[in-house]
């Protein structure tokens, strides 16, 4: 089954074991799942209501938007595990002579590329989920402005997650020059974020107060 099918109480006891995989990537991906999910829920709230007929269209586009980004995210889940896994039979290769030590280490350098690219393409979705959470929350419904404040929190931790699940791995990489791209994207995606994040807490939270 996928991890992605599994209980939520499955999820979390294997989470919480010694089983290598869900771990902090699987985490990250919930993490932005939840954001997307909580912002379509905000949009769902607010499409249809007279009082906010001035923002449809925009909830609609919302709404649409954020489905499609939880099914990804939570697609990432089982992305992140396989990636994993894949480093996982690369250091398990043989390692006696002088050949199989350079076979293995060819081999992980390659698996890292994908170890790297599950948490930076979370890393991508995440950011998005910050941008709808911060959307709905300046013109969903706001009976239910909490979720939405709730819904940037958790992008942002999402985000912030896959982040270090990527440099976890480009700190193995031997060329450097394959860092520095990844590294660059991972600058940009962040840049501006926690600010971002912030404010829209801050603007949830006087509206409750």
């Amino acid at each position: 089954m996928a991890m992605r099918d599994l209980p939520l109480s499955q999820f979390l006891a294997d989470l919480g074991s010694k089983a290598a995989t869900p771990g902090g990537g699987g985490a990250a991906a919930v993490l932005g799942a939840v954001g997307a999910a909580l912002s379509g829920m905000v949009a769902n709230l607010t499409v249809g209501k007279k009082k906010y007929a001035a923002v449809e269209a925009d909830m609609r586009t919302l709404l649409a938007r954020a489905e499609a980004l939880r099914e990804k995210l939570a697609e990432a889940i089982d992305a992140d595990a396989e990636a994993f896994d894949v480093v996982m039979r690369a250091y398990g290769l043989p390692k006696q002579t002088e050949a199989e030590i350079a076979t293995r280490d060819a081999a992980i350098q390659d698996a890292l590329g994908s170890a790297i690219a599950a948490p930076l393409d979370c890393a991508r979705l995440c950011r998005e989920a910050i941008d709808l959470a911060v959307e709905a929350s300046a013109k969903g419904n706001t009976s239910v402005i909490s979720d939405g404040g709730v819904a940037v929190l958790a992008a942002h931790a999402g985000l912030r997650s896959s982040a270090l699940n990527v440099l976890v791995n480009v700190k193995l990489l031997t060329d450097r020059s394959r860092a520095a791209p990844i590294l660059a994207e991972l600058d940009r995606l962040t840049d501006g974020a926690a600010a971002l994040t912030e404010k829209t807490y801050e603007d949830v939270r006087q509206h409750l107060v």
